[in-house]
């Protein structure tokens, strides 16, 4: 819920509506609610209108974004997870 939590601090910070933020992404109200609580992933075109609605960079929401991604995939796994991150990090660093 890293991407979840900061997007929530960001628009808080900024008094914005959820409202105002689910009409820049052409979405209903509750739907970005969901997007905020956590319980629905954003779509990743979604990352670089958020981040200009609430001025952050892109490259921050979209690593938080990525790393929710990699935790859902592994946290269900918690003994191994470490080798399966360092395993994912040194094929990354191959290609």
């Amino acid at each position: 819920m890293l991407f979840a939590n900061k997007i929530k601090q960001l628009r808080e910070e900024q008094n914005l509506l959820q409202r105002q933020l689910a009409a820049a992404l052409e979405i209903d109200t509750p739907m970005y609610s969901k997007i905020e609580r956590g319980d629905r992933r954003a779509k990743r075109e979604q990352i670089s209108l958020l981040a200009k609605e609430l001025h952050a960079d892109p490259e921050e929401l979209l690593i938080l974004w990525l790393a929710d991604q990699v935790v859902a995939v592994v946290e269900n796994d918690k003994e191994i997870s470490d080798k399966v991150l360092d395993m994912a990090k040194q094929n990354i660093s191959k290609k």
